[in-house]
């Protein structure tokens, strides 16, 4: 979707995406290996009741499910207003709502959209929210 397509108050809905115990824990081993992640049987006795997934993956999964501006995407800019309001258990299926929230158009053939992420998991639980910034290419020419 090229700049020139989004308007403030303009949502998408994504599909769900199904969070496993085996995703969980092999992100976890890799890029967040701490016990909640990772240990069953610690988790069973601590505040979680069990593995729980770790907030980078939940971001991660919420960034990457939210691809409506396919090849014209040029780069991200920020991530402001970050909130892990719930954590993921093994087997919840989560989805996105994408709302943009801000257009500024930078007149270099590309504006910045803004968007606020709010995911949810299948029980309609709101479990992240975060306001996301790209840099997304135009129709308009530099020689126009």
């Amino acid at each position: 979707m090229k700049f020139n397509e989004f308007f403030v108050g303009q949502r998408f809905e994504t599909d769900s995406i199904k969070v496993t115990k085996e995703k969980i824990m092999e992100f976890a081993s890799e890029f967040d290996p701490q016990y909640m992640h990772l240990d069953e049987k610690k988790t069973q006795e601590g505040m979680f009741g069990g593995i729980i997934a770790s907030g980078i993956q939940t971001l991660a999964t919420t960034s990457s499910e939210c691809g409506l501006y396919g090849e014209d995407v040029v780069a991200g800019t920020a991530m402001d207003n970050i909130r892990f309001i719930k954590p993921v258990y093994p087997d919840d299926e989560l989805h996105v709502v994408v709302e943009v929230i801000n257009l500024e158009d930078n007149r270099k053939n590309t504006g910045i959209v803004t968007v606020n992420l709010s995911t949810f998991n299948h029980t309609t639980q709101k479990i992240f929210e975060g306001d996301l910034s790209v840099i997304i290419k135009n129709n308009v020419s530099l020689n126009k």
